[in-house]
């Protein structure tokens, strides 16, 4: 069956123990798609130095220790890999029969935060802290279980081979599932997860084959809803002030503004090859706010140069490129849909935060992926690279 936009979708019935099956000659390994590995992992590594660099002089932040962040970034890496390994050894098709429940404990999760357990960490009401210095922001697996939920949805009869495309009320299910945690996130509010999420959604419906009508629709709706957002004054002060400073970056250049032209100037210091690591005047002077999550593209700016901040947007666009492989490669729509809805969140989310850099897209608070530091964006897209993995290992030999 011809899949849509271009991907090759079969009628294929799932196999209990694929992974069990699989001769020493196709093991596992064999069958990673090691460029995404490879590519993944030298970002969360490059991440590491950066995350060092911003914080290894920022007493108020480390605890006195210049290594504190940096041990930690590479232990959420290390729970990050071995998350992934989990979710391979599970495999997407197993994962999908407990889709519902992850689904409902996602939801509790972010209902959590608006009760006296959540708490306001830079601005956003948007984190559980678990103690010990470690907390949780429960919108970044949000994102995976409503790629998940709607996929299960949306494939389910397609797979079976009953349809040929989702037809319209199966998308009105997926489409309310996946609004429930949206109104919990932007209650809080959480704009940039919110933004994350739509674009996410729409990568979903692309991949389904589900009408195009739908996706018009949605555009539309959320350009509607945008408005609504901002005359009901849904959005706190600091959110409408980051739209502000984007829309006039000589707004208030010491208020409003200054993170985007502290980064500006960050960026435009670094040259063809950088200051050097550890030797970035803007880093090593604390101008830039944030600088170890939403704004770590500013570090490899100034002190890796035009080379190093390029050498990251080419391994974020390896990590894509071998996604959409796999997204192609899959004979079940399932995959397909999962696959889409991947790579739709990692191609805005790294667009947004290095556009907010760079004073092309307002600051939304997001982290870029495999680079920044926290534990909740890490765990996730390592969650999100094992399922790509396991679409990719449990596909038939045939593919």
């Amino acid at each position: 069956m011809s899949g849509p936009h271009g991907f090759s979708v079969q009628r294929y019935a799932p196999e209990r123990g694929t992974l069990a099956k699989l001769t020493a000659r196709d093991s596992m390994l064999r069958r990673l798609d090691w460029p995404l590995l490879w590519s993944s992992l030298a970002l969360s590594v490059i991440g590491a130095f950066l995350v060092w660099s911003a914080t290894r002089t920022r007493d108020q932040l480390n605890q006195g220790d210049p290594e504190y962040f940096l041990w930690r970034h590479i232990l959420n890496t290390g729970i990050g890999l071995a998350l992934m390994i989990g979710t391979i050894w599970l495999g997407h098709r197993t994962l999908r029969g407990a889709v519902p429940v992850l689904y409902g404990l996602s939801v509790v999760l972010v209902l959590l935060v608006l009760t006296p357990l959540g708490a306001t960490i830079n601005g956003a009401h948007a984190w559980i802290v678990i103690g010990g210095g470690f907390s949780l922001q429960p919108s970044e697996f949000t994102k995976i279980t409503i790629i998940l939920i709607m996929a299960m949805l949306l494939a389910a009869r397609v797979d079976a081979g009953d349809q040929e495309h989702p037809d319209h009320s199966t998308v009105v299910k997926a489409l309310c599932l996946a609004v429930v945690p949206i109104v919990v996130i932007m209650l809080m509010p959480d704009l940039g997860s919110v933004m994350v999420i739509a674009v996410i959604i729409l990568g979903v419906l692309l991949t389904s084959g589900a009408s195009n009508r739908w996706v018009l629709g949605l555009i539309g709706t959320g350009a509607v809803g945008a408005v609504v957002v901002w005359q009901l004054g849904v959005l706190d002060e600091y959110q409408i002030n980051r739209f502000a400073a984007f829309a006039n970056p000589e707004l208030d250049p010491a208020g409003v503004g200054y993170n985007t032209n502290q980064a500006r100037i960050a960026i435009g210091s670094g040259g063809l090859t950088g200051t050097g690591l550890f030797k970035g005047s803007q880093t090593t002077g604390q101008f830039v706010p944030e600088q170890q999550t939403d704004f770590v593209f500013t570090v490899a700016g100034e002190e890796l140069g035009f080379l190093g901040a390029g050498l990251i947007l080419l391994l974020l666009g390896v990590v894509l490129w071998r996604a959409c492989r796999i997204a192609r490669e899959t004979t079940e729509l399932y995959g397909t849909i999962v696959a889409g809805g991947i790579i739709a969140w990692f191609a805005f989310q790294s667009f947004e935060n290095i556009g907010m850099t760079l004073g092309i897209m307002p600051v939304a608070g997001l982290p870029l992926p495999f680079v920044s530091y926290g534990g909740s964006s890490m765990f996730a897209v390592w969650v999100a690279i094992g399922l790509l993995q396991s679409i990719r290992v449990q596909r038939p030999m045939s593919a």
